[in-house]
């Protein structure tokens, strides 16, 4: 049986929402990862099984290793359909904002999400999270948006109608979201909702080959290339960082998705805490900012102090708006305002 995270009251309203509600606009954060896709279908799954017309929307691009969830092609992309977009955000009584805190993380999306009459609910694990919803269900405790997805269905007796398909995105963004459970997972009842997802049917060991066995040519010779001439390891400050700008994304034909995860993979050095992955934007002049640390070290911290950013304690991003060269600078600057916490 599964703690109660969420408050009755929560709990409540949320379902008073689910019951009124006839047309319904799911939106998640730009750059939707695997936990804003898997939230995000699986809430839409459970609602269409209730007979509401549902429709999910991105701001942009989200990556290929994603599109095997079913009805992920029916998701729409604002910045390619915002004709589209707008009439269902429109014509929606109950628009969910899920794995977001602030309207900002929606880019261009945000404006009519916003403005729309629809009553709102945000459904996020983020911290300091923006009231601009009617109804917010925000615990930064919680491993990812699809838990909250998943303890929400469960509390108002809507098992019986999450599908398998809602299961395995659940599940997907879950496993995204934790790094396949190697951080943020030392809940038990996490390990009680994989159960129940695993009780409606869903193959957790081909949702991860389908996640991480999905990858392009050019991903693994991208990878090569940033761990033999791109990492730089900092033993002093138990830290790494890597950088890549838009020329050398350009070398590898990359696409959205070719450097997801791959920020982890510094920490797998002996005694290293922190790793910060800057890229160049592809499609707007800004630098982008991953940053992963291992025990108590505050990647969040860092992020805001930093990068303009925030997140998780040990999974955190950010963006700068100067050059690549400034961009590693401000990494230095980082890594010796936090000297003494990285060394401890």
């Amino acid at each position: 049986m599964l703690t109660g995270k969420i408050s009755y009251s929560e709990i409540d309203r949320v379902r008073q929402l689910f019951e009124q509600c006839r047309n319904v606009v799911i939106a998640t954060h730009s750059s939707a990862d695997g936990d804003a896709i898997g939230s995000s279908l699986g809430l839409y799954e459970y609602l269409k099984k209730k007979g509401k017309d549902v429709r999910v929307v991105v701001p942009n691009y989200f990556p290929d290793f994603l599109k095997w969830m079913k009805d992920a092609d029916q998701i729409i992309q604002y910045d390619r359909h915002r004709a589209q977009a707008k009439m269902y955000i429109e014509r929606a009584d109950l628009i969910v904002c899920i794995d977001l805190n602030e309207p900002k993380r929606m880019d261009d999306l945000a404006e009519p999400i916003v403005q729309a009459s629809a009553r709102k609910l945000m459904i996020d694990h983020h911290l300091n999270p923006d009231r601009f919803c009617d109804v917010t269900v925000s615990y930064p405790s919680a491993s990812s948006a699809c838990e909250l997805v998943f303890r929400i269905i469960d509390s108002i007796g809507g098992l019986p109608n999450l599908t398998k398909a809602g299961a395995e995105d659940i599940y997907a963004g879950m496993c995204t979201d934790t790094g396949k459970f190697s951080f943020n997972s030392n809940d038990p009842d996490i390990f009680i909702i994989i159960s129940e997802l695993l009780k409606k049917g869903i193959d957790k060991d081909k949702i991860i080959r389908n996640i991480y066995n999905n990858y392009t040519e050019g991903r693994f010779r991208l990878l090569g290339y940033i761990l033999s001439q791109k990492l730089k390891v900092l033993p002093e400050y138990h830290a790494a960082f890597f950088t890549l700008d838009r020329n050398e994304l350009g070398q590898f034909s990359y696409i959205k998705g070719d450097t997801e995860g791959v920020v982890n993979m510094p920490l797998e050095i002996k005694g290293t805490k922190l790793s910060i992955f800057l890229r160049e934007d592809t499609e707007k002049p800004r630098i982008l900012c991953s940053l992963r640390s291992v025990d108590d070290f505050p990647a969040n911290k860092m992020a805001a102090e930093f990068f303009n950013g925030g997140g998780h304690l040990n999974a955190a991003g950010g963006n700068l708006s100067c050059s690549l060269d400034e961009a590693v600078e401000i990494i230095y600057r980082a890594l010796e305002a936090y000297k003494d916490m990285l060394q401890a």
